[in-house]
C-alpha cells in the first residue's frame, strides 16, 4: 500500500486502474495538513496527458513503480476538474472528489483537514506559476492553453519529439596475419646414364705370306719373348655446381568480399493514451 514512507516514490510512475488498465502517469501527490498522510495523486490522462485527474489513495497499492488505484478507468476518467489554488486542495474540493469516487469523506483515515501538494525527486517547482480554474488552464469548460507538461522531465511544448538509432558501418584495417619466406636445403638422388669407352686385348691371327715373310724371319729361329699392350678406359667423372634457377619474393594482393553486419538499433515509439477519436492511430 501506499505509506507517508514510500508516498513520495510514487510520483513519476504509472497509474493503473482496478481492472489493470493503464490510466497514466503520476503527476503530483498531495498530503493530508495534519496526518500528513498520502490522500490525493493527480494522474496525467487525455490526449498526450493533458488533463490532470484526482483519484484517492487511500485505498491504493503500491508496487515497484506501479501504482494500482481502486477504481476503474471510466471513474477516474470521469472524475470533475477540481482547482488546487497554490498546491493546496480545499474541504470543499475534497468533499466534491470523495463523493464522485463513492467515498464517505472523512472516514478514509484522511481526516477532514485541507492537503497540500509535495513533489518528489527534482519535481519541486513543478506547477510553480500555473494558472488553474478560472483561467481556463484546468477549469470547468476542459480548455487547455498552456504549454504541455513533461511528467518525466522538464515542460516541454505541446508535442514530444521520437528517436530512433540509425546504424552507420564503416571500414578498419586489422592486421589478420603473417607470411614469412624460409629457404632449406633437401637432398634427393638424380641418376645421369654417361656412354663410356674401354680397350681389352684381342688375339689377331696372320698366316705366313710373302707380305710377312721378311717380318717373321727377323729374329732367332727359337726364342723366348714378351710383348704387352697397354689398354685405357675411360671413367665417369662427377662435379657438382650451384646455379640460380629462379627468384621468389613474397607480395600482397587485395581481394573483395561481401560481409552481413547485424546490430539491434533502438527506436522510441508514442502511443496515446484516453480519450482519442477512434480513426485515430494510437501508436507512431
Amino acid at each position: 500500500m501506499l505509506t507517508e514512507q514510500n508516498a513520495r516514490e510514487v510520483i513519476g510512475t504509472t497509474a493503473y486502474s482496478t481492472d489493470g488498465e493503464k490510466i497514466g502517469k503520476v503527476g503530483q501527490l498531495f498530503l493530508d495538513d495534519e496526518t500528513g498522510r498520502p490522500e490525493f495523486v493527480t494522474v496525467n490522462t487525455g490526449l498526450f496527458g493533458t488533463n490532470e485527474t484526482f483519484i484517492p489513495v487511500s485505498e491504493a497499492e503500491f508496487s515497484g513503480d506501479r501504482l494500482t488505484l481502486p477504481f476503474s478507468k471510466d471513474a477516474i476518467k470521469d472524475a470533475p476538474n477540481v482547482d488546487a489554488e497554490g498546491g493546496h486542495l480545499d474541504r470543499a474540493e475534497e468533499e466534491r472528489l470523495y463523493q464522485h469516487y463513492s467515498m464517505s469523506y472523512g472516514t478514509s483515515g484522511t481526516g477532514y483537514s485541507d492537503t497540500d501538494r509535495v513533489s518528489g525527486g527534482n519535481r519541486t517547482d513543478e506547477f510553480v506559476g500555473d494558472t488553474r480554474g478560472t483561467s481556463g488552464t484546468v477549469g470547468t469548460d476542459d480548455t487547455f492553453t498552456s504549454q504541455g507538461h513533461d511528467t518525466s522531465g522538464p515542460t516541454t511544448d505541446e508535442a514530444m519529439t521520437r528517436s530512433e538509432e540509425s546504424l552507420q558501418v564503416g571500414k578498419t584495417s586489422v592486421e589478420t596475419g603473417r607470411v614469412r619466406l624460409r629457404k632449406y636445403v633437401t637432398t634427393e638422388q638424380e641418376t645421369h646414364t654417361v656412354p663410356v669407352r674401354k680397350e681389352r686385348a684381342v688375339l689377331e691371327r696372320e698366316p705366313i705370306t710373302d707380305a710377312n715373310i721378311g717380318d717373321a724371319t727377323a729374329g732367332p729361329d727359337i726364342s723366348e719373348e714378351e710383348h704387352e699392350v697397354v689398354l685405357n678406359e675411360e671413367q665417369v667423372v662427377v662435379q657438382k655446381t650451384a646455379q640460380p634457377v629462379e627468384r621468389v619474393r613474397l607480395g600482397t594482393e587485395t581481394v573483395t568480399e561481401d560481409q552481413t553486419v547485424t546490430e539491434e538499433v533502438r527506436k522510441e515509439h508514442i502511443e496515446t493514451d484516453g480519450d482519442v477519436d477512434g480513426d485515430v492511430d494510437r501508436r507512431v
